[in-house]
């Protein structure tokens, strides 16, 4: 059983956690790294920092220009992420990157230094399913899972491609746009989530303006096995704030509805 496996036969939602590596520097990176774990968080996603993150917002675009400016290059992100894997060898690990970045080592190379670093899958996120295929083909052979993304507006033919390839679970952006908290996010996506079921497709998980507890449970009510929150942690780091309690009450939000769901 993978790890994504086992933390969705859990069947309490789960709640991810972003961070850009390297934000602010490479120490205080792996430090909240523990912190994300300490406070709940079920799974991490790690993202590599990128001079040019189309699919995401001002919070997290500031914290690769730190990340880079502090002279952090992906070495040094598979480095901290095999670190990362020695201290907690059961907690999920993603990757969040751009086509750029795997291209520049070579798809073979990036997703074996993914295998390396400990990482379970790899998101490249300006890829979309139809150019999939080779980034797909490298990552099984490394091992790793190819998440790919979905939207309430993707069509249904490439829902059903995108339930074919990926692996993991399929990331589903909660609205329109780049990446963000958003005081107004809704999860009117029963369609795309029909689709995605009944093409047999890695676990739902919403993203993309997921800063409350009340989204979490909102994601979780609307048919999603779990959330990942970014934004608002990387808003966090930014301003020097600790994070685990943020991450508390957001995995608390899963809990108690789980416990409500039971009776």
């Amino acid at each position: 059983m993978s790890r994504y496996q086992a933390m969705f036969a859990r069947n309490d939602g789960a709640f991810g956690a972003f961070v850009m590596l390297g934000d602010p520097d490479l120490a205080s990176s792996a430090a909240i790294l523990d912190e994300l774990v300490a406070g709940g968080a079920d799974m991490i996603e790690a993202g590599i920092p990128f001079s040019d993150p189309i699919a995401d917002g001002p919070v997290i675009q500031a914290a690769a220009v730190r990340a880079l400016g502090a002279g952090v290059r992906p070495a040094d992100c598979f480095a901290l992420l095999r670190a990362f894997r020695a201290r907690h060898p059961d907690v999920p690990i993603g990757i969040l990157t751009y086509a750029n970045l795997v291209l520049a080592q070579g798809r073979d190379a990036f997703y074996r230094a993914a295998r390396e670093a400990g990482a379970d899958s790899v998101l490249v996120a300006d890829v979309p399913v139809m150019e999939a295929a080779p980034f797909v083909a490298a990552a099984r052979a490394w091992g790793i899972a190819p998440v790919l993304i979905a939207a309430a507006n993707t069509p249904p033919d490439r829902l059903r491609q995108i339930a074919r390839l990926g692996a993991g679970y399929t990331y589903c952006v909660a609205r329109p746009g780049v990446t963000g908290a958003d005081e107004n996010v809704r999860f009117d996506h029963r369609e795309m989530l029909a689709v995605l079921r009944g093409a047999g497709a890695p676990p739902p998980v919403f993203g993309f303006g997921i800063a409350r507890p009340d989204h979490v449970r909102a994601a979780l009510e609307a048919g999603a096995a779990g959330v990942i929150s970014g934004s608002a942690i990387v808003d966090l780091v930014a301003r020097g704030e600790p994070v685990r309690g943020f991450v508390e009450a957001m995995k608390a939000a899963t809990r108690s509805l789980c416990t409500a769901g039971t009776g």
